[in-house]
């Protein structure tokens, strides 16, 4: 049973988080993105995230790497994107 804030809206885009930070290429590849999850080191909406959870338009996703935190808003889901519009799919808070 999904939680009360990720209820499915007809229509509405999500997709996984660890599969969003990969195609939008906020991190490279799928299991670094699991692993970072993983290590409480992604937050969405200043929550600790699953690599599982939906991510959806209006997101707000920080992830951090070592010293600098990266913080997103999330723009658009889509499963495919080609490397010069990746930076439709969110922009940088």
């Amino acid at each position: 049973m999904m939680k009360s804030a990720q209820r499915k809206v007809p229509g509405e885009k999500m997709m996984r988080l660890d599969k969003y930070l990969k195609v939008s290429r906020l991190i490279k590849r799928r299991t670094v993105a699991n692993e970072a999850c993983d290590a409480g080191r992604v937050m969405i909406n200043g929550k600790a995230a699953k690599a599982g959870t939906e991510v959806k338009v209006g997101d707000k996703i920080t992830i951090s790497f070592g010293n600098k935190d990266v913080a997103v808003e999330v723009l658009d889901v889509q499963e495919t994107v080609h490397k010069e519009d990746v930076g439709n799919l969110y922009r940088y808070i």
